[in-house]
């Protein structure tokens, strides 16, 4: 791409509070910063019934729920001087689920009038995944130019399960921001942590995240460790306020005064900016993910825990599994408080063990930094482009007469295609 060129970024954005929203303000900060020809403009998934004030360079704003809208939106930027769109897919985001779990996919009406290269990154990428989550997966793909994974077993996923093509993936791992290398003492004193062995676990909160396994685990631990506080870091989510309220938050709570906990268990109920999150990891001794979800593809907090170079424990979802493999980390078994219990005296009664963490996470972490991921989107960025031209002379010389893309959308645009009942079964 040469002079200067805009890439169109379609996720949800802050402050918008989701994972997804995080991510695409900082890779769209990171490619900005490590090339200055590029222009990051963002087209924003707005949840229903919602109203943000989104920075300038969110130039459209796309109503989760409305499908004309979508198709407005790619519209808009087929007129505008976007050279690539990239796309950040989750399935909440990206669709909605019916009652009775089936998928309705809102991308089609977007990608079959948009004109633009697309490079898509996957946030999720379910194992033996059902038809209708398989065929939107599939439906994306052949759509794309290119599709990035954040680990290797995602990708292997897609060609093995999904049937993708191996030539069009990538994996790229997730960002992290840089954290300075601080003594956890001194970070602790401007949190007032002083004299405490911190465990800290952070995200939005929701019942995925496993946190009362952690809590259950304490009172076998601050028998022997008796100044060890977890902190519990993060507001509940959105969309799971929306609906039950703080039901989950109230359970941990509760949970932590019927052990006795209440001077081993913080909650930080806020959400926090990053460099608040920064604090944090700085002052943490140990951070824990006890998510729940055996096919969870990626974390960003357990991203940012090893770019802070941080001993970690977490159950062995699939990213988890990988990321922490080689010594990285700790892997407690699922639901159970006895195994993190023993993980997490493991990590203090063995300092050099602890040490051995730390180290290979921060080794792992640095070619996470988003200066290096920003600029692996910027190579494929322009990968895809020359593709594109090169395809377009093509066609052009008369050497290849297919349409770049076929119009497969009915009349009914509309309403949500049933993938459950379209895909082969």
């Amino acid at each position: 791409m040469q002079g200067k060129s805009s890439i169109a970024f379609i996720g949800s954005y802050p402050p918008r509070a989701c994972g997804i929203a995080t991510f695409t303000r900082d890779l769209s900060e990171a490619v900005a910063g490590c090339d200055h020809h590029l222009q990051p403009w963002v087209a924003a998934i707005t949840d229903e019934g919602a109203l943000y004030q989104y920075p300038r360079h969110v130039r459209w704003s796309i109503d989760q729920q409305d499908l004309a809208s979508w198709r407005e939106a790619a519209r808009a930027i087929n007129e505008s001087p976007v050279s690539v769109v990239c796309l950040q897919h989750e399935f909440g985001i990206f669709g909605h689920f019916g009652r009775d779990g089936r998928f309705f996919d809102h991308l089609p009406p977007f990608l079959e009038e948009l004109r633009k290269p697309v490079v898509s990154t996957l946030h999720t990428v379910l194992p033996s995944p059902r038809p209708d989550h398989s065929e939107a997966i599939r439906y994306l793909h052949d759509r794309s130019d290119a599709v990035v994974t954040m680990v290797n077993m995602a990708r292997l996923i897609l060609e093995e399960e999904y049937g993708l093509d191996a030539k069009k993936l990538h994996t790229i791992p997730h960002g992290v921001p840089h954290v300075p290398q601080v003594p956890p003492e001194m970070a602790k004193q401007c949190l007032h942590l002083n004299g405490r062995t911190v465990l800290s676990t952070f995200g939005l909160v929701n019942s995925g995240k496993g946190i009362q396994y952690v809590i259950r685990a304490l009172p076998d631990v601050v028998k022997e460790h008796p100044d060890v506080l977890y902190l519990v870091i993060g507001e509940t989510h959105p969309e799971i306020r929306r609906r039950e309220g703080e039901k989950y938050r109230n359970s941990l709570i509760e949970l932590t005064k019927r052990l006795k906990l209440e001077k081993h268990v913080r909650f930080v109920n806020q959400y926090l900016t990053q460099d608040q999150l920064i604090s944090y990891l700085q002052a943490t001794d140990i951070y824990i993910t006890p998510y729940v979800n055996r096919n969870q593809i990626t974390s960003g907090t357990l991203a940012y825990a090893l770019g802070a170079g941080k001993a970690v424990i977490s159950t062995p979802y699939l990213y988890a599994a990988e990321a922490l493999a080689e010594g990285r980390g700790l892997l407690a078994e699922f639901g159970n408080p006895k195994s993190f219990a023993r993980c997490v005296r493991l990590l203090l009664e063995q300092p050099a063990l602890r040490a051995h963490c730390e180290q290979s996470a921060l080794a792992y972490g640095r070619p996470m930094s988003w200066e290096t991921v920003g600029t692996r989107y910027v190579d494929l960025f322009c990968q895809v482009t020359g593709t594109r031209q090169r395809r377009a002379a093509d066609i052009a010389a008369g050497s290849e007469l297919q349409p770049m893309y076929t119009d497969k959308v009915g009349a009914k645009e509309q309403e949500p295609v049933d993938l459950a009942v379209a895909a082969p079964h």
